[in-house]
């Protein structure tokens, strides 16, 4: 068993990175985990919805760490003009992010019909931008939906817009059941697939009465994570890493009342890619890590890597710690406390 790996341009193909003195703290965390680049989420405060959104945003992560290439998206809403859509593919921005209403952190302007989003899709399927769809249908008493099935209720949505539009690029977010991978195998070479690495994780009985534990979508069972696990496994070509790291400080995550959930996010920028490296192992698939992490999203984005982009892990023990600071910002990251296998030696 070897002590070391070299990865070759490890992609972070689903990342939150926030905005203000917090974005300077978390940015600076993604070379840090390992990876060279960053496919940002546009849920801020207000969210990103229009090219020259983007594009300032990426100037503000790119003056905080100018190494990390920053792919953008905007948020899907009804401001988002198919004329938008050949604005936003002109100037580089690399895909459409959809959120159904008040399902996730910052989505409370989030769609509620897609087929009214559908001469946006034509232009995107014309122009080659990618959808990215958070895969979840909000809760409902009306339809017995809750956080445990919201997944597969959403999996209709994504057959119907895939036989609607066969050309575009889709990519389900943070798929976390076995009905979302059989689904995402069924439909084909333009759907894809993130798989984050606390899903790989976790379970409904880490994240029920922990916070810290806790996102969006939430783990659900066991034979849940297999699939995830076995799709890695297997090798298929449209999964791969989306950490969805998504930081909140730890007051946010630690207290709850009533009218104030707990924040949902896990975050793990800053240990991601020795993370997914000794979860890998721990399942019998650390051979597939440059597929997973790299390959498999970079082929799918058309985002060759670099031949000089490469990371080396060493195996060793290493103690994750328990938080993170600058100034008056702080982010307790996912593993707190816990031992990993793997730490990178050189980038």
């Amino acid at each position: 068993m070897s002590d070391t790996l070299t990865v070759s341009a490890p992609a972070d193909f689903h990342v939150h990175l926030r905005q203000g003195t917090f974005a300077e703290l978390v940015t600076k965390h993604v070379r840090q985990g390992g990876f060279g680049l960053a496919y940002v989420m546009p849920n801020l405060v207000p969210p990103i919805k229009n090219t020259e959104q983007a594009l300032l945003y990426k100037a503000q992560l790119q003056a905080i760490d100018p190494s990390v290439d920053y792919m953008m998206t905007l948020y899907l809403s009804p401001e988002l003009t198919p004329a938008e859509i050949r604005k936003a593919k002109a100037a580089g921005v690399a895909g459409i992010k959809s959120y159904p209403r008040g399902v996730t952190t910052n989505s409370d302007g989030g769609i509620e019909s897609y087929e009214t989003y559908y001469p946006v899709f034509e232009v995107m399927q014309e122009v080659d931008m990618v959808l990215n769809l958070h895969g979840e249908i909000p809760s409902s008493a009306s339809s017995n939906t809750c956080v445990l099935n919201a997944e597969a209720k959403f999996l209709p949505h994504l057959r119907a817009l895939h036989k609607a539009f066969p050309r575009l690029r889709i990519v389900l977010e943070h798929a976390t059941t076995r009905a979302a991978v059989d689904c995402v195998k069924e439909l084909g070479d333009t759907v894809a697939c993130t798989i984050t690495a606390h899903h790989l994780a976790l379970t409904v009985d880490d994240w029920a009465g922990q916070s810290w534990a806790f996102c969006k979508p939430v783990a659900k069972y066991p034979d849940d994570r297999e699939a995830l696990h076995e799709v890695i496994r297997q090798g298929h070509p449209r999964f791969f890493l989306g950490s969805d790291s998504a930081p909140h400080p730890p007051h946010k995550k630690s207290n709850a009342t009533p009218s104030s959930p707990c924040a949902a996010g896990v975050y793990t920028s800053p240990i991601l890619l020795p993370l997914v490296a000794h979860l890998l192992e721990m399942f019998g698939a650390l051979d597939k890590l440059e597929a997973f992490v790299s390959t498999n999203g970079r082929t799918f984005y058309h985002k060759p890597a670099r031949d000089s982009d490469k990371v080396v892990l060493r195996r060793t023990k290493k103690v994750v710690d328990e938080i993170w600071t600058q100034g008056d910002d702080s982010v307790v990251p996912f593993w707190a406390g816990k031992e990993l296998e793997w730490e990178i030696a050189e980038s």
